[in-house]
């Protein structure tokens, strides 16, 4: 495994020489200097390990978050990483969090905020002290969950590639608070980002300033590692978070693929082996997408060596539109997932692209409607499809900034007054002071409650099997399946319906009561009554 290792460490080295030389000529005339997150656990402890032997201790250092979610345990994995680095004389950077507080002023998953701060913090890192590259421990394991993370959350051929062993860690990037890690553009791997679709002709002149990140473990299983850690007794320490399943990772790792390994011990290589080839496949369709884009767009934009497909990158800055002619992409084949790869760079996700699609093939008008994504919108007209980024169209009065926080493709979190865009549909939310000359009932699509009942922040997401209500004025429970059929809801309309979820509520935000069926039905406990004070009022906006 070391000489594997080496191997990798020589081979990134060579491709640094070509790409960047003169950067790193720059910058570390010894070569790059690497930066090595470590955790305590045994993986990260076993590339600690390996570095040292492959590299020597001048020629690396180390860096640890506690993000002080297991108390005693945490610390006791930050000593662990000191006490290793004191000992072998490498350079130490440690830095503690309250992910906590993080994730909840966010609204994002504590896995989420514990992603979004120490990929930050590594980059300043990078940058403050010049390292060239930033070295993380995922291995042939972790890329197989990914690959069926992926395949769970229906990311297309995208979500196939997996993990890269080695990729660019774009600095210039401004990555959303709620989205994945800081955008990677792939350098030296078939696939291209879209981000940077070809990275090492993008920025050139921002090259000096820019980190590559490196997996070196990729090809190694878990249990190379173990037979490596304890042959050459490498301390480290178990996170016991592991052993649960309330992470989704964690439950494939732990339910899901002792059932693989049963069926194919080998399952692992073969899956990994399966991602090399669903990335060569990618890059084909990716090629035939782009040599069609010229026939379908009709404001096609010239590519440049920088920006071989410009609108594809940074599509969240995109100031101009993009006019996509519907009877040519009718006639092209395999339309649908070209209409998949033009918007998906956009936020538009499987559900409202499933809804276009749905238009585009029915016998409806097509013409007038309108699709959002948490920063664009499309809009149907006779004939075209036009992509605008929302701060193009006139904003509502109710408030001038938007707050659109997209947490994934199944939820948002409605933080306070303002429009929000979630699932194809666009509502507004207010507060207003509850005086008795006040009409509570309201228009089709509106929806009134106490404002003491439901309070900031609550949790807009899609619908889900088991979920019920208490209606307004009734006593007993009623299923959403069967209020959608009252309402006579086709498929599109239970697709695209939007459950409100109470997170203030102890004990209510994972359950299946919920707060309102949006645009139809409250659940009786929120209702306004004649001891309100304030008043929500959410309507749909056509």
């Amino acid at each position: 495994m070391l000489r594997q290792f080496a191997q990798k460490v020589e081979d990134l080295m060579r491709l640094i020489e070509n790409q960047r030389s003169a950067s790193v000529s720059k910058s570390s005339p010894c070569g790059p200097q690497y930066l090595v997150a470590i955790s305590g656990g045994m993986d990260s402890m076993c590339m600690a390990d390996l570095f040292l032997q492959t590299l020597g201790a001048d020629s690396f250092a180390i860096a640890h978050c506690n993000f002080s979610l297991r108390g005693e345990e945490s610390d006791g994995d930050e000593t662990l990483v000191r006490e290793w680095a004191e000992r072998n004389g490498v350079r130490l950077f440690v830095k503690r969090f309250d992910t906590v507080s993080y994730a909840q002023e966010r609204g994002v998953s504590i896995e989420m905020a514990a992603r979004e701060l120490r990929y930050d913090w590594f980059g300043q890192l990078c940058r403050e002290y010049g390292f060239d590259v930033l070295a993380v421990a995922h291995n042939a394991n972790d890329n197989a969950e990914t690959l069926m993370l992926n395949l769970l959350r229906g990311t297309g051929l995208t979500g196939l590639h997996g993990m890269a062993e080695i990729s660019w860690m774009c600095a210039s990037c401004n990555v959303p608070e709620s989205s994945e890690p800081p955008v990677f553009a792939t350098l030296g791997y078939p696939a291209s980002s879209l981000c940077h679709p070809e990275p090492s002709l993008c920025h050139p002149e921002r090259s000096e300033g820019s980190v590559l990140l490196f997996r070196p473990l990729l090809a190694f299983t878990r249990k190379q590692i173990e037979g490596y850690v304890l042959a050459h007794r490498v301390p480290y320490r178990h996170d016991s978070s592991n052993f649960t399943s309330d992470y989704k990772r964690n439950r494939i790792r732990n339910e899901v693929f002792p059932v693989f390994e049963k069926i194919n011990p080998s399952f692992i290589r073969t899956l990994n082996r399966e991602i090399g080839y669903f990335s060569e496949a990618g890059s084909i369709v990716e090629d035939w997408c782009r040599s069609q884009l010229p026939n379908v767009l009709l404001n096609h934009p010239e590519p440049s060596p920088c920006h071989p497909e410009p609108f594809l990158c940074h599509p969240e800055r995109s100031e101009g539109s993009v006019t996509i002619s519907t009877a040519a992409l009718l006639s092209t084949p395999h339309w649908r997932y070209l209409l998949y790869y033009i918007l998906s760079p956009y936020g538009f996700n499987a559900q409202t692209l499933a809804s276009i699609e749905s238009l585009l093939t029915s016998e409806r008008t097509v013409s007038g409607k309108r699709f959002d994504s948490p920063t664009h919108t499309l809009l149907t007209g006779r004939g075209v499809l036009t992509l605008v980024p929302q701060n193009a169209i006139t904003s509502d009065p109710i408030n001038e900034a938007r707050r659109t926080l997209t947490q994934s493709d199944d939820m948002i979190v409605v933080r306070g007054e303002g429009t929000y865009n979630f699932n194809g549909v666009r509502f507004s939310v207010e507060t207003l002071e509850y005086t008795s000359q006040m009409p509570l009932k309201q228009p089709a699509g509106t929806l009134i409650f106490d404002a003491a009942a439901l309070r900031f922040p609550f949790v807009a997401r899609r619908w889900r099997q088991g979920d019920w209500l208490i209606p307004f004025g009734m006593r007993g429970r009623k299923k959403v399946s069967d209020l959608f059929a009252d309402l006579k809801y086709d498929t599109l309309a239970k697709e695209s319906a939007i459950i409100l979820v109470d997170t203030q509520t102890p004990g209510l935000a994972e359950q299946e009561h919920i707060a309102a069926l949006l645009g139809a039905r409250i659940d009786d406990r929120y209702k306004a009554t004649s001891s309100t004070a304030r008043l929500l009022r959410i309507t749909i906006l056509q």
